[in-house]
């Protein structure tokens, strides 16, 4: 269930349009998260499909933008050819930054490598040529997302971020952003937590991944931006800080991030693009 409280809550990473929502999406978006203190969701694509849904919530509620983007899971599921002229349309139509994009090679029966890494360049190549943030997505891929991030260099933010300190130290000097979600909060965090005691504040971003990655003690459940004060309280305490100073920092990072000051709110839903 969402959580009471009385913070103004940021979410950089959710997905709203799975099917884990079916049941009561529209309560829970309506009512149920703007009440709980919910102000603003970044919500992914990941395929052609749930980039059409993520444009559809954008246009339906205020404070939910969407981001754009073919997830490296989803390269060679019926991508059609005309997927990055979609992507483009979008962009131009209200979508805030290219995103879920990236790398996973944590599965064996995965797309190959070279297939994620060609559709990874393409929409990172789309993101500079229009001046958007990139959300990426790296699983597994550390040395090859950073080694394509330092070369096309774009804005954005690494998403639910599993590398060293090492390597968030590398992102930050490229001027990216880190995305913390619930797995600081698991009891067998370890490189995460390291991560988060050294990371500049004003590279930081809030996410809950929503349905996925639920904070403890709510691990397994249906996660949702409620959620949100639970994972900054969790860093606050890794820095000697409070609850309300990483979540106010984060809210005008993500804001920083995406112009979210300059983007005009949607009236309508824009699903039928491709």
């Amino acid at each position: 269930m969402p959580m009471e409280h009385s913070y103004l809550i940021y979410d950089s990473h959710a997905h709203y349009e799975d099917a884990a929502f079916d049941e009561d999406r529209a309560q829970l978006l309506g009512e149920v998260l703007p009440q709980a203190g919910v102000r603003c969701v970044l919500n992914m694509g990941t395929r052609i499909r749930s980039c059409a849904a993520a444009m559809g919530l954008a246009g339906t509620y205020p404070y939910i933008y969407a981001a754009v983007g073919i997830h490296p899971e989803e390269v060679d599921d019926g991508l059609p050819e005309n997927w990055i002229d979609c992507l483009r349309a979008w962009l131009e139509g209200g979508a805030v930054a290219v995103g879920e994009i990236g790398l996973d090679y944590h599965w064996k029966d995965s797309a190959p490598r070279d297939r994620q890494i060609q559709i990874f360049t393409a929409q990172l190549e789309l993101a500079n040529q229009m001046g958007f943030p990139v959300c990426v997505h790296d699983r597994d891929a550390h040395s090859d997302v950073l080694e394509l991030l330092k070369l096309y260099h774009p804005q954005g933010v690494v998403h639910c971020f599993s590398g060293s300190t090492e390597m968030a130290r590398a992102l930050v000097d490229l001027g990216m952003y880190i995305g913390i979600g619930g797995a600081v909060t698991f009891k067998n965090a370890r490189r995460v937590v390291e991560v988060v005691k050294n990371l500049p504040l004003e590279r930081l971003l809030l996410e809950t991944d929503a349905p996925y990655m639920a904070p403890d003690p709510y691990r397994g459940s249906r996660n949702d931006s409620s959620r949100i004060p639970v994972i900054a309280e969790k860093i606050a305490q890794l820095r000697g800080e409070t609850t309300q100073s990483i979540l106010e920092a984060a809210a005008e990072n993500q804001r920083r991030l995406f112009r979210l000051d300059n983007v005009p709110p949607h009236t309508a839903p824009v699903t039928h693009i491709c």
